[in-house]
């Protein structure tokens, strides 16, 4: 019998000259035992594998039609055809090629741990867990296999404990027991670990483990039951996709060998497969597929009842499997799977024990008992990997009704349950009910989702960080310089340390220290590629892992206040730029935009575009246009109404696709183009930029001959531009749209003019703080897809004192008259001490929320924090609910007293955009 440490020893002194090798490998002397054995088998008692092989032809007849075929049998498809058939949806057909649960999901680890830094999946994770270990048994009578053992998850260091104290703190909020314990603690709890080199452990008693047979049958019989038709042993070969009399591409039909079903609508649950089913549609699904693995323990004396456990740092998980553990980890160097096989069912791979060897020293490290524990079996199968670790779902911007439910990671047991019924929300009503854009394809940019080299090193880099602590400044390393803007290089000379956005380039902050470029990507050293052996930027990004203020927080304080007292410039060319024309452009700017953008010419308004329920789906300027002469990209041709768009660009893809939708359902004869990439874009801001800008600009820059809020076409050291007076920090200042060939001259004249006055670069990280300290929304941080304006604190952008019709204004009216659930609430605290978001809110001792933004605010001295808050007796959240209460923030387990405002702290009058200075 081969022994698990003997299995890592043997590949140890194969490898241990390799540099990529984790330095958790212990090379202390070890026996040696056989070949590692070549057994492959999951775990589970119960699989749905047929013995004999699949059957021929479907287990049930084809309906002729269907209002929703899902394609695919695991966790996710199990799950979204329950949902379906649960909110009413009888008419619901799930297609599965093989059996249920074939492709990925059979072999799956099946762990269930609540706490995320995220409060959109801590949600998700209670669905789920709520339905596999309660709801679904009361339903059916029948057992899902939920096992409630408990978590652990161990820290090495600090700032991993730091981590999970912020867990700690934000479960509170949705009354997750969670609980921090010593390395003694530790061993009394778990009396075969090592806890020689612990620094704590967070311990969540009620996280266990799914079973996937259970889950399925169970799924898929209470869907049956409810009017779905479950369809296995029927292969996909082809999805029918015809334009409207629009041109609008959508989904007609789904073909088999068996029959074809007539459907708008499809969902891909496809899992590994998803990207073929996407092509026959002509759909993009930006996926790799990799092998994940783990082993099996013989048995263990004394494992029995112990809680499943996470060792990040030593990126392995250790799962109770009875009297045995099941033992897996990401590691730096995966295995890809390039030609995916159609015939792939109930199949594994062989392990590669070299891959493998590093998450086996990790867990003999961890619970040394493993040493002398026997290997009863390897699983290694196939899992779908994306670029930033989350999944794909939502509506496929290239096809009507071709929804994705696919790309999870090795997580689609646990997240199944919350993210099926989010996708059948969406399907039943063209939204989910939580804010699911960190999930939604459209995060991703259309040059993107097809790029197969973005793809491929964007997922590896994901997969080898899944366990790396959450950093609040983390960027990725890998397929940079993927969307570059005029300024890019000269701003780099500069030190310019850039983030990545939708594929741009944006500035973060300048270094005193020089250039420090984005290398391309090594893939840590593995597969052949050299490791870059000199990368400044990696180092300077490295400096920022802390839950501390970061090593640059004194640089970022020099750009905010020099922004505050003299001039700053900000690149902010990322942006997007539309053009919204043509003769319902009119009709569809008051139904779009909650704003009244149809003032005269030359005015630009900030305003939202909302959902059917409320929700805010974007924030940005629209300005109205003079009826002209093409003078692209600066204005487009029109006879009538335009208007020019400029949105976030970490968004500009979901927002153009929300705004195409609206205008297809509608009907609007409009046309929308998208000129982001022919303009850059400057933001000169502080109490010197109309002396700057007087210098650069043929016009008036005064009060009355440029008031805030309007715009004009200018020229600037020769060249035009369109100059709005606007400002996302809080003081005096324009934007400056350029066409792409002008921008280096008229930055270089910007510069020059403001160089008597103390004009600075300044980048995002000075942004994140100047617009927080005013009092500004970042979107997708403290105004969502589930906020409506009201409880973001922006009824003025909304026109509900007109009769103007806007989508979303029915749900606004109703909230008005019914009043405020939860509003946001801006939170000071006087302890010099970071936040990042996601601390827990308390009133009068009770948890009320969580802050979804924090930053420091350099110019009034605090730490800052906006978070939306409830009234735990469920009555309103009033103005005196937030006057009555006495608020504490928790960061880390640690409570410090705030302040709460319902004004910003800084400028509550507004003076400084109009340009008056105390």
């Amino acid at each position: 019998m081969v022994f698990l440490g003997s299995a890592a020893r043997r590949t140890w002194t194969g490898l241990r000259s390799s540099p990529g090798i984790s330095p958790l490998c212990r090379t202390s002397a070890r026996s040696y035992s056989s070949e590692p054995t070549s057994e492959k088998n999951v775990p589970y008692e119960t699989t749905l594998k047929q013995q004999g092989g699949a059957a021929a032809g479907p287990t049930k007849p084809l309906p002729r039609s269907a209002d929703v075929v899902v394609i695919g049998g695991g966790s996710l498809g199990c799950q979204t055809v329950y949902h379906l058939a649960k909110m009413g949806l009888t008419n619901v057909v799930l297609l599965e090629r093989d059996r249920l649960t074939a492709g990925t999901t059979w072999h799956t680890a099946g762990l269930l741990w609540q706490l995320r830094p995220s409060d959109v999946e801590v949600e998700l994770l209670a669905h789920t867990r709520n339905l596999i270990s309660k709801d679904l048994e009361e339903e059916t009578g029948l057992h899902t296999g939920w096992i409630q053992n408990g978590g652990l998850f161990i820290a090495s260091n600090k700032q991993r404990l730091d981590e999970y104290k912020r867990l700690m703190s934000l479960g509170k909020v949705y009354g997750i027991e969670s609980h921090v314990l010593s390395p003694a603690e530790t061993k009394d709890l778990y009396p075969l670990m090592n806890v020689d080199d612990l620094y704590g452990t967070l311990y969540v008693p009620h996280d266990g483990t799914m079973d996937p047979a259970g889950t399925c049958t169970t799924l898929s019989r209470a869907a049956s039951a409810r009017g779905a038709t479950v369809i296995e042993n029927c292969p996909v070969t082809g999805i029918t996709v015809r334009a409207d009399d629009l041109g609008v591409k959508r989904v007609r039909a789904v073909e088999t060998d068996y029959g074809t079903i007539e459907t708008p609508c499809v969902v891909n649950c496809a899992g590994v497969w998803a990207t073929k089913l996407g092509e026959m549609a002509g759909v993009k699904v930006p996926l790799i597929a990799m092998h994940h693995a783990y082993v099996v323990t013989e048995r263990i004396e004394g494992i029995q009842n112990m809680p499943n456990v996470r060792d990040h740092d030593a990126s392995v998980y250790l799962r109770l499997q009875g009297d045995a553990l099941s033992v897996g980890g990401y590691e730096p160097n995966p295995i890809f799977w390039d030609k995916v096989s159609d015939k792939f069912a109930f199949s594994l791979f062989d392990l590669d024990w070299d891959v493998f060897m590093q998450n086996i020293e990790g867990a003999v490290n961890r619970v040394p008992a493993l040493e002398q524990t026997g290997i009863k079996s390897t699983v290694c199968g196939p899992e779908s990997f994306t670029a930033d670790h989350k999944p794909l779902m939502g509506e496929a911007p290239e096809v009507r009704g071709f929804f994705l439910g696919c790309g999870f990671n090795s997580a689609g047991m646990m997240l199944g349950g919350g993210c099926g019924r989010e996708l059948a929300h969406w399907v039943i009503h063209g939204r989910p009910e939580k804010d699911m854009y960190g999930y939604d394809i459209r995060r991703f940019h259309n040059s993107m989702t097809g790029n197969a080299k973005w793809i491929r090193e964007r997922s590896h880099e994901s997969y080898a960080k899944n366990y790396s602590v959450a950093f609040p400044f983390d960027e990725p390393l890998a397929s940079r310089n993927m969307r570059k803007d005029p300024f890019h290089q000269v701003l780099t000379e500069q030190g310019c340390m850039f983030q990545e956005r939708h594929g741009w380039e944006r500035p973060g902050w300048f270094s005193k220290d020089g250039p420090a470029p984005a290398l391309d990507y090594d893939y840590y050293g593995f597969y052949d590629v050299p490791k870059n052996t000199t990368d400044k930027y990696r180092d300077l990004l490295r400096k920022e892992y802390t839950f501390d203020f970061p090593p640059h927080h004194d640089v970022i304080k020099d750009e905010c206040m020099s922004c505050r007292q003299d001039v700053a410039v900000f690149n902010m060319s990322y942006f997007g730029k539309f053009y919204l024309s043509g003769p319902d452009a009119k009709q569809a700017a008051d139904w779009l935009f909650t704003a009244d953008v149809n003032k005269k010419p030359g005015s630009t308004v900030y305003t939202c575009m909302l959902n059917k329920s409320g929700g805010t789906e974007a924030d940005m300027t629209v300005s109205r246009l003079e009826p002209g002469d093409a003078n692209l990209p600066l204005a487009v041709e029109s006879d009538g109404d335009a208007y020019y768009l400029a949105i976030g660009g970490g968004v500009a893809e979901h927002n153009w696709n929300h705004i195409r939708k609206v205008l297809q359902d509608q009907g609007f004869r409009c046309r929308l183009v998208d000129h982001s990439e022919d303009m850059g874009m400057l933001s000169i801001q502080g109490p010197k930029s109309r002396q700057v800008l007087q210098e650069v600009l043929d016009t008036d820059l005064s009060n009355e001959a440029f008031p805030f809020s309007t715009h004009k076409i200018v020229n600037a050291a020769g060249h035009q531009v369109r100059a709005m007076r606007l400002s996302f920090v809080g003081e005096l200042g324009w934007e400056l749209h350029i066409p792409r060939d002008s921008c280096l001259a008229v930055y270089d004249a910007v510069m020059a003019a403001g160089a008597k006055h103390g004009i600075i670069n300044s980048g995002y990280r000075a942004i994140d703080s100047l617009s927080i300290e005013k009092g500004y929304r970042h979107w997708h941080a403290d105004l969502r897809l589930d906020d409506t304006p009201l409880e973001a604190g922006l009824a003025f952008t909304c026109k509900m004192k007109s009769s103007i019709p806007f989508l979303g204004r029915d749900r606004l009216e109703k909230q008005k008259k019914e009043g405020l659930r939860r509003r946001i609430v801006c939170f000071t605290i006087d302890d010099k001490v970071p936040m990042f978001g996601l601390e827990a809110v308390f009133r009068n001792g009770v948890p009320v929320g969580h802050l979804r933004r924090s930053d420091y605010g350099f110019f009034i001295d605090k730490t800052i924090g906006y978070g939306y808050i409830r009234n735990p007796d469920g009555g309103p959240a009033s103005l005196d609910f937030v006057r009555s209460g006495d608020f504490t923030l928790e960061r880390m387990g640690v409570t410090y007293k705030a302040k709460a405002h319902l004004k910003s702290p800084f400028d509550p009058e507004n003076k400084r955009v109009k340009g008056i200075y105390a």
